[in-house]
């Protein structure tokens, strides 16, 4: 049995998601609703608390403030939001989990055995630590995401953007080639980090690749249109994309050279 906690400034959201907590999670006990940020730092100081369901959009504190509290208390989050685009792809660029509102029964129900399997794996929390003081620092400066957080089997690695020279797709994997050497397989589609990757600096040249253009060496159309690489590795180009791709090459290599004149 895990305790819970819910904050959010809406009534009719505490409630539903009670409601469904209730109906649907039998290992849930929830132990406090709190409708603000100040309730819930005083509920995660009175209980033992596993799971923290935040809101992020709520008046006065965001829920975002709360994330030291809920460090200190060891819970894990489940973030509970309307769309906010910037917010969303922050929480997604960390691994954290999130339940967009109105909340599906079956992503509920999805993201409790998560939470419930990572709980029980207690050992990681210094990963997921990490990963949330990664998240405040992004929302703090709202800036292009400048790490991620990739699930490696253990853990999480928390990654430089700078440090990914591309990412292959193999099935409904991903595996990200580092610029160490390192090469890390995450079970999440490529798609998922064409939306989280600064668009103006990763490119997605083939259904099956992205491309960090700080490790583009050349390209050519000897045997097709492809990319050679700093570390030497050579990736085709798709035809239906290689119209896009020009363009980020242009758009960087013209960004890159009003940089270099204004220093």
């Amino acid at each position: 049995m895990l305790n819970a906690i819910i904050v959010d400034d809406e009534e009719f959201a505490r409630s539903s998601l009670y409601f469904l907590l209730q109906e649907n999670c039998e290992d849930i006990n929830v132990s406090g609703i709190a409708k603000s940020v100040a309730e819930a730092r005083n509920l995660l100081t009175q209980n033992a608390i596993d799971l923290v369901f935040l809101d992020i959009a709520m008046p006065g504190e965001n829920g975002f403030e709360l994330i030291p509290q809920v460090q200190q208390s060891k819970a894990h989050i489940i973030f509970t939001t309307a769309y906010d685009q910037y917010a969303l792809k922050a929480i997604k660029a960390n691994a954290l989990d999130y339940l967009l509102k109105p909340i599906d029964i079956d992503e509920l129900k999805e993201a409790v055995n998560k939470a419930s399997k990572y709980i029980s794996m207690s050992k990681n929390g210094e990963n997921r630590s990490e990963s949330l003081q990664n998240l405040s620092a992004s929302l703090n400066e709202r800036n292009e995401i400048r790490k991620i957080s990739l699930p490696n089997g253990q853990g999480y690695s928390l990654v430089s953007i700078d440090d990914i020279i591309h990412i292959e797709a193999d099935s409904n994997y991903s595996i990200f080639y580092l610029a160490n050497g390192d090469k890390i397989t995450v079970s999440k589609v490529l798609k998922e980090y064409e939306e989280i990757l600064p668009d103006n600096q990763f490119v997605r040249i083939h259904k099956s690749s992205i491309v960090n253009l700080n490790y583009l060496k050349e390209y050519n159309s000897k045997n097709g249109l492809e990319v050679i690489l700093k570390n030497g590795g050579k990736l085709a180009v798709s035809r239906r994309r290689a119209s896009d791709f020009a363009d980020k090459v242009r758009a960087y290599t013209s960004f890159d050279s009003d940089k270099a004149t204004s220093n």
